[in-house]
């Protein structure tokens, strides 16, 4: 098979210190009305103020939604429409961390075309255009400024469930990496380490066959030629500049590496999708009400080690992506130090290093192995074939912090 690539992302990126200054620009493009989608923390700051005064200036008239609670819950939702539906908005703005962001995909899916998110759990199921997007992230984490992906949090439900869709990627994105310098420590290592994971998941992807019906029948097609280059520049970014962030917040050179290296794990893994580490996280983040970005870091090196066999020249790619290659002619020996970085580099900013730091319970463990397999799109990504002793195994060697378990099963 040849190579094949293929991308999906926002119509405009624009990235840099200052260009949150553009978003009116952007915004008058589009509409007239924005109603705008943040949390409270968010809409006390100065710079958010400062937005606002420039959309007002600029002859916007805006309606400000800063009510978004974490996990985006349906109920939040519903309030969210139903301010936006009051006031008529032709584009939505979304500024803050990755549930507002995804507070105002859903809000704009729903304000296009009416009924519940429920009615568009899964891939595919939005039919046209939603009102147009704009993200402004102010974390650097999640690249929903960039993906097809809004989750939310239903209540009927144990885990939290995605709206996958082209529609929902946002017309423009604006990455301004100043809008992160008051993100704290905790909160920027959480973050930048959901975004690694984003990136190794998506360069470490099973390879698919492709046809010409691929694209249209998945949201997520797997590792391809666009987003192993989109994963690769993210991991440099982030490895570069991840700890150096936590350590020092005003670090303005290893701010730009981190919401870089977030946005271009977005682009990657927005088209070719994540694996198990992210399937196993959804149970395990509702047992232990834990951060998703700590949960999928802390299985990362579990995962790696369990897929190695089966993805080793990519695992190889991630090496050199963070500088760590021991031998260019031993795929196998820098797949292991890429493993080792990994760990290194989460150990470093406070990633917990096992389940059990986590707050997972000995004997939850086979619930969540079982609650993995539900999520279908992450399971058949994984480059090494998922049943429930497998996620079992992975469960059962990451909750003892112990990578030497998962050699007697491969």
């Amino acid at each position: 098979m040849g190579m094949f690539a293929t991308g999906r992302s926002p119509r405009n990126i624009v990235f840099g210190r200052g260009q949150r200054q553009s978003l009116p620009g952007y915004a008058g493009q589009l509409g007239q009305r924005a109603l705008v989608v943040t949390d409270e923390r968010m809409g006390a700051e100065a710079d958010f103020v400062a937005m606002m005064d420039g959309l007002r200036t600029a002859g916007l008239s805006i309606e400000i939604f800063d009510a978004t609670p974490p996990e985006v819950p349906l109920a939040a939702i519903e309030q969210c429409v139903a301010a936006g539906r009051a006031f008529g908005p032709d584009i939505v703005i979304g500024i803050g961390g990755g549930s507002c962001l995804d507070m105002a995909k859903a809000t704009a899916l729903l304000l296009a075309h009416d009924g519940s998110p429920r009615d568009y759990f899964g891939e595919f199921k939005v039919p046209g255009p939603v009102v147009p997007l704009i993200a402004v992230p102010t974390t650097a984490g999640t690249g929903s400024e960039a993906t097809p992906v809004a989750v939310v949090a239903d209540s009927d439900r144990v885990l939290k469930v995605g709206i996958a869709s082209p529609f929902l990627i946002p017309h423009t994105a604006i990455c301004d990496p100043e809008l992160t310098l008051t993100c704290p420590a905790g909160l920027t290592a959480i973050a930048g380490a959901d975004a690694l994971t984003h990136a190794i998941e998506a360069l470490t992807a099973l390879a698919r066959p492709i046809d010409g019906q691929t694209t249209h029948e998945h949201v997520f097609v797997g590792k391809n030629g666009l987003s192993d280059t989109y994963a690769r520049q993210a991991i440099s970014h982030l490895s570069d500049g991840l700890a150096r962030a936590v350590a020092s917040g005003e670090d303005m050179a290893a701010r730009e590496s981190v919401m870089l290296g977030a946005l271009l794990a977005g682009m990657a893994f927005g088209v070719a999708g994540t694996a198990a580490a992210h399937a196993i996280q959804y149970p395990v983040g509702a047992l232990t009400h834990t951060a998703h970005g700590s949960g999928v870091a802390c299985l990362l090196p579990y995962v790696m080690h369990f897929n190695r066999s089966h993805a080793t020249a990519s695992m190889a790619q991630v090496a050199e992506a963070m500088g760590v290659v021991v031998a260019r002619d031993d795929d196998d020996a820098n797949a292991e130090r890429a493993i080792v970085a990994v760990e290194t580099l989460f150990g470093e900013i406070g990633i917990p290093r096992d389940l059990e730091a986590l707050g997972l319970k000995h004997d939850q463990q086979e619930w969540c192995a079982e609650q993995s397999m539900g999520a279908a799109r992450l399971v058949k990504n994984n480059p090494r074939p998922l049943d429930v002793a497998a996620m079992r195994t992975i469960i059962k060697a990451a909750h003892a912090g112990r990578r030497d378990l998962l050699d007697a099963e491969i």
